[in-house]
């Protein structure tokens, strides 16, 4: 089962994909794929709403797919949370998380344009599997309570505009980070009780067709569970909220690339989670 929203910008409506490549319409369970629906028990009552057949398939043809979650609270992010990403950027494996903020605004649908902003010389893609709240996380003290507070995950693009995060932000990371379109997310918001391990997906990138990034979610530094359990010591994670775990390496950061332009197209893939395409264009 995977959770979409789908329709024009601001006019977004509830969806589910059963096993079977069909859609249905949510609506009658919910409003909207929001924080409030998944603290509410939300995925459970989809799901027994669409096993039940409660849900009327429905023809979504030339819909545009939205981000999976609505308004997220916050979007945290980890930095350089992949070994061999940490190498390439020329830096020693972090001892502790790397934290920074992205605005909720940046978040948009998983092929909506990407603006690349104005003074723009280093806009880079990333691909990332991005958490979604579930439940509270406050102070979690274990592995397994910090499992148990994320209702799923996405396919996450931490665009990021280097020279503005390293070279004109006195190492303020946001300041490359928040341009608008920034975070494209999607196409779906897969259950966790879906995935399984979260330490063992493949992630991929191309830019213009050509590969760019091949890695899985073991060469995480810091595991999906811990960054969950060590932010909630520093800040309370609320339904609905977002973190994006980190990018494997392959991108043009490294200097093993072009930074993208205005016309190139990024593609991002996550083992059981989808794949999405953006267009680079002029903010």
């Amino acid at each position: 089962m995977e959770l979409l929203r789908l329709g024009a910008v601001g006019e977004e409506r509830p969806y589910v994909r059963a096993a079977d490549g069909t859609v249905h319409d949510l609506s009658s369970v919910t409003a909207e794929i929001d924080g409030a629906f998944l603290s509410g028990d939300g995925i459970a009552r989809a799901r027994t709403a669409l096993e039940a057949g409660d849900l009327p398939a429905v023809d979504v043809e030339g819909l545009r797919i939205g981000a999976p979650i609505a308004r997220p609270g916050a979007v945290v992010c980890i930095g350089q949370n992949y070994a061999a990403h940490a190498a390439e950027s020329g830096a020693e494996p972090p001892k502790q998380p790397i934290v920074f903020f992205k605005t909720p605004n940046t978040v948009v649908g998983p092929y909506d344009d990407v603006l690349v902003p104005r003074g723009s010389t280093k806009t880079d893609w990333e691909v990332e599997l991005a958490v979604v709240i579930g439940k509270q996380a406050r102070y979690v003290d274990s592995d397994a309570e910090a499992l148990a507070c994320i209702a799923g995950y996405a396919v996450s693009n931490d665009v990021s505009e280097r020279a503005f995060q390293l070279e004109q932000s006195g190492g303020q990371w946001s300041k490359g980070k928040c341009c608008e379109t920034f975070n494209p997310l999607g196409p779906a918001l897969v259950p966790a009780d879906e995935i399984g391990d979260p330490q063992n997906l493949d992630l991929k990138s191309w830019v213009n067709g050509e590969p760019r990034q091949a890695s899985n979610t073991r060469d995480m530094i810091f595991s999906v569970a811990a960054l969950i359990r060590d932010l909630s010591q520093y800040m309370t994670l609320d339904p609905g909220d977002i973190v994006n775990t980190g990018t494997p390496e392959g991108v043009a950061l490294s200097g093993r690339f072009p930074y993208l332009a205005p016309g190139d197209t990024m593609e991002l893939e996550i083992q059981g989670l989808g794949r999405q395409k953006q267009t680079l264009g002029k903010a």
